[in-house]
């Protein structure tokens, strides 16, 4: 007979509430932290668990009533409190992106290997239906030799986004607008092509000055192990709201687009001999008051976690992976600083 998962959460900050819903929804919530007092309170009240203020201090009392800890704190400290976790005998669940920078996601691994311990990575933009249906195909080799991709990153925020935050905007604690906002787009890039060695890229802030520490919009040239070229158009300047979020491939046997704001749907396909169509509905995007986040396809996130733990499934992402995304945009931000 299955087990209950009991999870404990990290972080109560925006996307921890969707994390306890889908907690309540796959397994067990016992505890939560948060140095903020009354977001600690306000989801502890709501599932009726136990509240801490200290990440060590929860760490410490977790012991013997908890399986899995979600860590969904800033991206800064995501390697010190998934190390800690880990050290203290427990899974984690690590929010993207793994870390914001190669060496702490080398140890996070290094930790979890230690302690015989699973370590999953949060990419939920791989269970987009029509991102499915791509993996597919590209997996049966029906698109062929593929040439190039495109991937465009068109979104709005906003500065109220970031002076309403304490550690967004910061290099220390957020890293960049490729770590906090598109870090799921790059690991698509990654998962669905392969690896990148080469990369030339420009960044500036043209929006932001004084808010944020980083650029805000970025246009960067790349070059897979493959041999596949492609290019990343991002920026968090569209006007007012978000506009695009999409991956374009063309290949020896078709052109195939996956569009929308999130990448939620087929805008654009020519397949020889294939229609891909009747894909099941995707899952409304992350509301976050005054803004929007990708698609919400944290259930099955954590239904993945269940599966892991108690019938031996597959990781859909393992720190390896989560990895590979810090190291590509680590490739590009040392880019956007040469070119500066």
């Amino acid at each position: 007979m299955d087990k209950t998962i009991r999870f404990a959460l990290a972080g109560c900050g925006r996307i921890a509430q969707r994390h306890a819903e889908h907690i309540n929804n796959n397994g067990t919530l016992v505890a939560v932290c948060d140095k903020n007092i009354i977001k600690a309170d306000e989801i502890a009240q709501k599932y009726k668990v136990d509240a801490r203020y200290n990440f060590d201090d929860f760490i410490e009392n977790l012991k013997g009533k908890a399986d899995v800890v979600s860590v969904c704190t800033p991206n800064g400290l995501h390697a010190e409190h998934t190390i800690k976790a880990l050290r203290a005998g427990f899974h984690v669940l690590c929010e993207k992106p793994m870390a914001i920078n190669v060496h702490d996601c080398g140890m996070m691994i290094q930790e979890a290997e230690k302690a015989n311990k699973r370590l999953f990575i949060v990419k939920q933009n791989r269970f987009n239906p029509p991102i499915n249906a791509l993996k597919e195909i590209i997996n049966n080799d029906k698109l062929g030799r593929i040439y190039s991709v495109q991937l465009n990153c068109f979104w709005n925020r906003n500065n109220e986004y970031y002076l309403d935050s304490d550690w967004k905007g910061t290099k220390l604690l957020d890293g960049g607008t490729l770590f906090t906002q598109f870090s799921h787009f790059v690991d698509l890039l990654y998962w669905l092509i392969g690896d990148i060695k080469d990369v030339f890229a420009f960044g500036d802030n043209f929006h932001h000055n004084h808010i944020i520490e980083f650029e805000d919009t970025g246009v960067v040239a790349l070059r897979f192990y493959n041999g596949v070229i492609g290019t990343i158009n991002y920026t968090v300047n569209a006007y007012a709201k978000n506009m695009e979020g999409s991956i374009t491939i063309f290949a020896e046997k078709g052109t195939v687009k996956v569009g929308g704001q999130y990448l939620n749907i087929f805008e654009y396909q020519s397949i020889e001999n294939l229609e891909i169509k009747d894909l099941p509905e995707g899952n409304p995007p992350n509301l976050y008051g005054q803004y929007v986040g990708s698609m919400s396809n944290h259930g099955d996130v954590y239904k993945n976690i269940v599966d892991v733990l108690n019938n031996n499934g597959i990781i859909a992402t393992n720190g390896f992976e989560g990895l590979k995304t810090v190291e590509i945009i680590d490739k590009i931000y040392s880019s956007i600083k040469r070119n500066s």
